[in-house]
């Protein structure tokens, strides 16, 4: 029987790592496109599990003809876009880019498909981000929810949502928006609150460092594990007919909550060493976020394994293990 040829735009991120593991435990072919970096040891390191089983290529979101190459040499069944410039307050210092990568490339690659092969699944990577502070009464974020994105990344993938429902209902192509809430693990890049914290309160613990400096410390977000995540991408592919899903906990802490827990379990007090720094707030704050992922639990079966707790305590130990070597 044919394997399944899966190719993962920005598959050396954390989700691309670990859905990489997933597609080949399900005995998928895998690639994955890469933009150029100019010091490439460091760009492919979160597949070092699986770097001998995966097949990467070059390719950019913004260029249109790296796409179409990549897309036509490999004929996959499944394209999971992962790819962007992911970073909420990076995309205030560089809205212009933000918007052409998260916003224009996944045009781009929806144009690919049309012209290559439009019956290949694409998973398109939405965010919880595009729902701004827009909460419905019960004080969740669903897939009805009004969509009030508070920045340039917010707004990006709005346009990236709405121009996979358009090409959807356009071409008939299977195409399905994850409306993803953040999801964090050891991978996650450290400029990220969840492992920035993790990171520096381990510094602190072993006297590397002596304070932590953050924003918002109020701000509530739902945090799920990307391990999980992954899985809920591949089930969103494998229904019948495409649609659009949130994935989430249900569950918000805030940044405080996330102090408290992770100090707590090192033996420190949070409110020694973290402090809010102006610099780390954003021009147009978003405050609460907390998604109901019913709808996807009861079409595809799906439910997170990890705990917001589970999920901290393997970060914690990986930070760790990184400062006892």
């Amino acid at each position: 029987m044919k394997k399944k040829v899966a190719l993962i735009t920005g598959i050396n991120g954390q989700d691309g790592s670990y859905l990489s593991e997933f597609l080949l435990s399900k005995n998928y072919e895998v690639h994955g496109t890469l933009k150029r970096n100019s010091v490439s040891e460091n760009q492919t390191y979160r597949l070092d599990s699986v770097y001998d089983r995966v097949n990467l290529h070059y390719a950019d979101l913004i260029d249109l003809s790296s796409l179409i190459y990549v897309i036509q040499k490999i004929q996959p069944d499944e394209i999971y876009n992962l790819a962007a410039q992911s970073h909420v307050k990076i995309s205030f210092d560089q809205p212009i880019y933000t918007s052409q990568v998260t916003g224009l490339g996944t045009l781009n690659i929806l144009e690919a498909i049309r012209l290559i092969n439009p019956k290949i699944k694409l998973y398109q990577a939405s965010s919880s981000e595009m729902f701004g502070n827009s909460i419905d009464s019960d004080g969740y974020q669903r897939e009805t929810t009004q969509m009030n994105p508070v920045s340039p990344y917010g707004c990006a993938k709005v346009f990236s949502y709405n121009i996979c429902r358009n090409y959807r209902n356009s071409y008939d192509m299977f195409v399905s928006n994850g409306i993803l809430f953040n999801h964090e693990s050891p991978r996650r890049g450290t400029n990220f609150v969840t492992n920035k914290v993790c990171k520096e309160a381990v510094k602190i613990k072993f006297g590397l460092s002596n304070q932590l400096k953050l924003g918002n410390l109020n701000a509530t977000r739902d945090w799920g594990h990307a391990k999980d995540y992954v899985e809920a991408m591949w089930m969103i592919l494998q229904q019948d007919k495409p649609d659009d899903f949130v994935c989430a906990t249900g569950i918000s802490h805030s940044v405080k909550d996330l102090c408290e827990y992770v100090f707590g379990k090192l033996e420190l007090k949070w409110e020694d060493y973290v402090t809010s720094d102006e610099k780390y707030l954003r021009p147009e704050e978003l405050n609460d976020l907390r998604g109901d992922s019913s709808k996807l639990q009861n079409v595809t079966g799906w439910s997170p394994k990890y705990t917001f707790e589970s999920m901290l305590d393997e970060m914690i130990e990986y930070w760790i293990n990184f400062y006892k070597k």
